[in-house]
């Protein structure tokens, strides 16, 4: 199975992502065949810092589960508003 048909799974999932120049906490937003939109989470404020567009043949790792991911999950489930 390709890397690609794995995320596709994973979109709107929140995942730390390792490509060739960076590596980020945030949210796949979309897994396309050449490329991958990736909202960056500032983990600081649990913001949305920026967009990024990245190649889908430079991601290295991708990293769905874990305490620091759970935390950002926990954090941002905090602050959304009661019902």
């Amino acid at each position: 199975m390709k890397l690609i048909n794995r995320l596709k799974i994973f979109e709107q999932k929140y995942v730390f992502l390792r490509w060739a120049t960076g590596a980020e906490y945030g949210k796949i937003v979309y897994v396309g065949e050449d490329y991958i939109e990736f909202n960056i989470v500032d983990v600081d404020t649990m913001e949305y810092r920026e967009t990024t567009v990245i190649n889908s043949a430079l991601i290295l790792e991708v990293i769905f589960g874990g305490p620091d991911i759970a935390r950002i999950v926990a954090e941002i489930s905090s602050m959304l508003p009661d019902m």
